[in-house]
């Protein structure tokens, strides 16, 4: 039997470890016996929470440029074959994190062993699926000291072949909100609905209007999502409910879109609070900036990509996948991409099975890049 490639071992191990936001002890202590085992003269480690800042020190630095992975994993219950499947319960390395941190650890073990002139900092994000990592490590003591000039992350893409890199430069990802709204009336007997005030029908009612903020209130030109994912309401089929709750998502391509959508539906809220004489709660959750690609850096990539041989570029459309990398990029120059692994089932699903041949793909083609910078 062939030998397995190291990262593709990695990328297995940290497949059947998958733990949610601000939860990853078992993710970050296999990343740091990794990291131990590699050459240490250049290598400097600081924990944050659950994640770690790694930084190589250049030989001749001139600057600093920042890769970033994220670690954790969703809460999914995994639906695959695989020889490595998840071994927690409920858990699943579903958005390919596993796959972000293989190669995250193959770009650092080259240049380990291959210093440049410039420092690299690796940065391991946690909680990129909730509550949000990327916000509170930008501001933490760590970055301010190691803080890079320049910044690059990717993202798996299953709808793209292994040897694509989809990227385009401006805007990437979509500005996201989580929704959560809480209803509260009077529950009682359901032979005597006259008596309460039934969060089941106003829940319905709620979600019908909420599909129209989209469809009446946002520029037909524009580009937004309202999504209810979820509903929950109610005890037994004989008794009305007292209270509901309803989960989503919005998400849009300009920050004044968002502010529309939160807007109206804070009105149509308050017409629900009216009509049907209850409470209700907003909670927008965590909320994450749009993925603005650099232009000058992005185009940069692009003619590296062009010059390669091995590399099917696609200069693709902006998507409305939230991503909280958009943080560093308000901040720092850099930049974004999608990487091809080929999987019949999308991302966050249960059965998601990326091909594993994109992972020694990105590490060469990476560890490529950041040599000409």
């Amino acid at each position: 039997m062939p030998e397995i490639n190291p990262f593709i071992k990695i990328r297995r191990d940290l497949h059947k470890i998958p733990e949610l936001g601000f939860q990853e002890y078992k993710t970050q202590k296999y990343l740091l016996s990794y990291i131990e085992s590699l050459p240490q003269e250049r290598i400097e480690v600081k924990k944050w929470k659950t994640g770690l800042f790694v930084r190589l020190a250049g030989n001749n630095p001139g600057k600093t440029v920042g890769y970033r992975t994220d670690i954790d994993g969703l809460p999914i219950e995994e639906n695959t074959s695989l020889p490595f499947h998840s071994e927690h319960e409920g858990r699943m390395h579903a958005c390919g994190h596993d796959f972000h941190m293989s190669i995250a650890l193959g770009m650092l073990t080259y240049f380990a062993r291959n210093p440049i002139d410039d420092h690299l900092l690796f940065i391991f994000q946690p909680a990129e699926e909730g509550p949000g990592g990327a916000k509170p490590m930008l501001e933490s003591d760590v970055m301010k000291e190691w803080k890079p000039d320049f910044i690059i992350g990717l993202h798996i893409a299953p709808e793209y072949e292994v040897g694509t890199i989809a990227v385009k430069e401006g805007l990437l990802f979509a500005n996201t909100s989580e929704l959560f709204i809480d209803l509260k009336g009077k529950g009682g007997h359901a032979a005597y609905p006259h008596h309460t005030k039934d969060m089941v029908v106003a829940a319905a009612m709620l979600v019908t209007q909420l599909q129209t903020v989209v469809a009446r209130n946002i520029n037909p030109l524009d580009s937004a999502v309202v999504t209810i994912g979820k509903i929950t309401g109610g005890t037994v089929q004989n008794i009305i409910a007292e209270t509901a709750r309803l989960e989503g998502t919005i998400r849009t391509l300009s920050a004044e879109s968002m502010s529309s959508v939160k807007q109206r539906i804070q009105a149509l809220v308050e017409g629900i609070k009216v009509g049907y004489e209850c409470e209700a709660v907003i909670d927008y959750g965590s909320m994450y900036r749009q993925v603005f690609n650099e232009e000058k850096a992005t185009r940069r990539f692009i003619e590296f990509l062009q010059a390669k041989e091995n590399v099917d570029l696609v200069i693709c459309d902006e998507a409305m996948t939230g991503e909280d990398f958009g943080y560093m990029l308000e901040e720092i120059p850099g930049f974004m991409f999608w990487l091809g692994v080929n999987s019949e089932y999308g991302l966050h699903h249960a059965r998601l099975n990326p091909d594993e041949g994109a992972i020694e793909f990105a590490i060469s083609t990476l560890t490529d890049y950041i040599k000409t910078l």
